[in-house]
């Protein structure tokens, strides 16, 4: 009995957490930013080479929960959250690429 139990829970335990993560092929939009909306691609990003972990960790974005995390531009300037790759050298520098992230609806 005492297996059933311990099989069942992590049964629901893993589709919870399946149900919870993002695929790569999935579009995230954050629209607060004042500048504009910005999408966010994991298939772009997954084409890039890069993997869930790569970002997702206790050094940059540590919850996997869309708006857990307050994103910023002076931290992303820093080098901090996106600005760590997104610094002109492992990828296009967020200084100089407000428009490639930054979408304004018309």
């Amino acid at each position: 009995m005492k297996k059933v139990i311990l099989l069942m829970s992590v049964f629901i335990l893993s589709t919870a957490i399946a149900a919870l993560a993002v695929p790569a092929s999935k579009t995230l939009s954050f629209d607060k930013a004042k500048m504009g909306a910005v999408e966010f691609s994991g298939k772009v990003h997954k084409t890039a080479g890069f993997s869930c972990k790569d970002c997702h960790n206790a050094e940059m974005f540590p919850k996997k929960k869309q708006g857990s995390v307050h994103i910023t531009m002076k931290q992303i300037y820093a080098g901090e959250q996106c600005g760590a790759c997104h610094d002109g050298t492992k990828a296009f520098a967020a200084k100089k690429s407000c428009k490639r992230c930054h979408v304004k609806k018309k």
